[in-house]
């Protein structure tokens, strides 16, 4: 059974895309632990980060890299908070956090109900400057 990423990927679940390219994707998460927070996750469903191919891994680091610049400028947090836990989902993801503490990684406070207009806005603002740096896998779906 594919996994609830594979299914967004595929397009069976709607999401707020922020990037594709062949390896990976990136969206923002349903349950936000703070404004912008997306998560980059590859193509292949593999359920352990460790077993992800070096290039694909590599890859998706860029790749959130890339988001995480963006989101210091639409967001301007202290830091930009990097993660993989892999306990939510069977299928490997990073979670990408604009972030003031340390605090602000603790799942125990995401936002279970997260404002719909803002979570456009946020998508938005992060694409533009996505864009605003050059990226051409910017998503438009």
């Amino acid at each position: 059974m594919p996994s609830i990423f594979t299914r967004i990927i595929d397009g069976e679940i709607p999401s707020r895309m922020v990037w594709e390219d062949n390896l990976c994707v990136a969206f923002l998460d349903v349950r936000p632990l703070a404004r912008g927070h997306a998560l980059v996750v590859p193509k292949s469903e593999i359920d352990q980060w460790t077993d992800v191919p070096a290039d694909v891994a590599c890859h998706c680091m860029r790749v959130a890299q890339s988001i995480g610049i963006a989101q210091r400028q639409v967001f301007s947090p202290d830091r930009i908070g990097l993660m993989i836990a892999g306990f939510e989902v069977p299928h490997t993801h990073i979670h990408v956090v604009p972030i003031d503490s340390m605090s602000d990684l603790d799942f125990a406070h995401a936002n279970q109900d997260p404002d719909q207009d803002e979570l456009d806005a946020d998508l938005q603002a992060l694409r533009d400057a996505l864009r605003a740096d050059g990226h051409e896998s910017v998503s438009s779906r």
